[in-house]
């Protein structure tokens, strides 16, 4: 997978989530605000859910807002082997089970799977654990990372 094209791939997805999201704040805004939802009781909540419910989706709109302003600004540079893993690599990863994983290292507000073909890219960014754990390691480096009581543990394969 071509990780230039990457960034494209994200902010094509980003921009489909929050068109979903969009739609789903007007849908509640308009159920909070219908006539037929005004409380008449005070156990009558539906109105006031549904309120709290398009808050919550015009700030998730507005974090995706934000996140493809970072992805329009980014540009992966090209691996340079005397600096490791940097914001921006290609990462392919292998398990104690040998399942290999690639991981795009990118900003923050683009954690997604992306599929290509019959190639899978998991997108993460510096600021979660396994993307801290890879920076500035190298082919063949150990990565390790403690999820609750688990600790896992890869080895760097390949870098791009």
């Amino acid at each position: 997978m071509d990780k230039f094209l990457l960034p494209q791939l994200v902010l094509e997805r980003l921009a489909e989530d929050l068109q979903q999201v969009e739609q789903a704040a007007r849908a509640a805004h308009e159920t909070a605000t219908h006539e037929e939802n005004i409380a008449e009781n005070k156990y009558d909540t539906l109105g006031l859910e549904a309120a709290y419910l398009a808050t919550g989706q015009a700030r998730r709109a507005e974090a995706i807002r934000q996140a493809m302003a970072h992805w329009r600004q980014f540009r992966p540079l090209p691996y340079d082997a005397s600096k490791g893993i940097q914001l921006g690599a290609l990462v392919c990863l292998v398990d104690s089970d040998n399942q290999q994983q690639q991981l795009f290292l990118g900003p923050a507000g683009g954690s997604m799977k992306l599929l290509s073909g019959d190639q899978s890219v998991q997108v993460i960014s510096c600021e979660a654990p396994l993307g801290l754990a890879m920076l500035g390691k190298f082919e063949g480096d150990e990565v390790s990372i403690q999820l609750a009581q688990n600790r896992q543990q890869f080895e760097v394969l390949r870098v791009d």
